[in-house]
């Protein structure tokens, strides 16, 4: 049976962990999904993979091709995409159309965004209201790159209380959800001790109600890896490795054979 919000609140009260991985393509997204994981996020990181330093350049038109790409291979898994940056951010009716498109163009059940400040908690509540479910993004939000850096949040006492009461905001206003990134294990569980909704963690310890990291991080396919990561096989050497012995069976008249 296909994964629901609901159910991934149910797990939560199960203290049953949610897994959950990015997809940016269609083989990338069926092997995920066939691997059981529970969660596929379409994510704005998709910008590194297609060359960009930073998530920012990422437009609504490519998430919304790869999406497409992505959906095609998940049969069982809960489809998040994110909302790009100024996609959203301008105004509710702003975020209403981003991801009311996403919804209908790609067949994804939810989106994501970023932030917890008033406005963008009015704006989730609006999507909310409309029927779009949305899941929260606190603590280190990348689309703020040029604000915030890419350091850990949340290490000062003011900081910490900052970032929990927008999560304790996001929740109220509705998100099935939340993302929390790069802060310290102590808030990543005073937060997830705090709401009834599940966290998902991404360098954020092991008190949450789920993981999340970026495949190809996973795969050994970045160029850079980021502290919270841990590569699982190292993919970048070993497709060097098969694409050199293709070449000198190639250059050697070896292959074909």
């Amino acid at each position: 049976m296909p994964v629901t919000t609901q159910q991934l609140i149910q797990w939560k009260q199960q203290r049953r962990s949610i897994v959950a991985l990015t997809a940016w393509d269609y083989a990338i997204a069926q092997i995920l999904d066939a691997a059981g994981v529970d969660l596929i996020l379409v994510g704005d990181t998709m910008a590194i993979v297609l060359g960009y330093e930073t998530t920012l350049p990422i437009t609504l038109e490519e998430m919304l091709h790869h999406a497409k790409a992505v959906r095609r291979g998940v049969k069982r898994a809960l489809m998040v995409v994110d909302l790009p940056f100024l996609t959203y951010q301008e105004s509710p009716q702003q975020a209403m159309y981003s991801a009311g498109r996403v919804l209908k163009e790609t067949g994804a059940q939810a989106v994501k965004m970023e932030g917890g400040y008033p406005l963008m908690v009015e704006t989730i509540a609006r999507l909310v209201q409309a029927g779009i479910p949305v899941m929260g993004h606190v603590g280190l939000t990348p689309q703020s790159v040029h604000q915030l850096g890419l350091k850990q949040q949340g290490k000062t006492q003011e900081a910490s209380e900052r970032i929990l009461l927008e999560a304790i905001a996001l929740e109220q206003a509705g998100v099935f959800s939340i993302v929390l990134e790069h802060i310290p294990s102590d808030l990543a569980l005073q937060i997830t001790e705090k709401l009834s909704i599940p966290t998902i963690g991404i360098g954020a310890g092991v008190h949450c109600d789920g993981q999340v990291l970026v495949t190809s991080d996973v795969l050994g396919l970045s160029e850079k890896q980021p502290p919270f990561a841990k590569v699982y096989v190292n993919l970048r050497e070993t497709i060097t490795k098969a694409v050199q012995d293709y070449a000198v069976e190639v250059r050697e008249r070896k292959f074909p054979e």
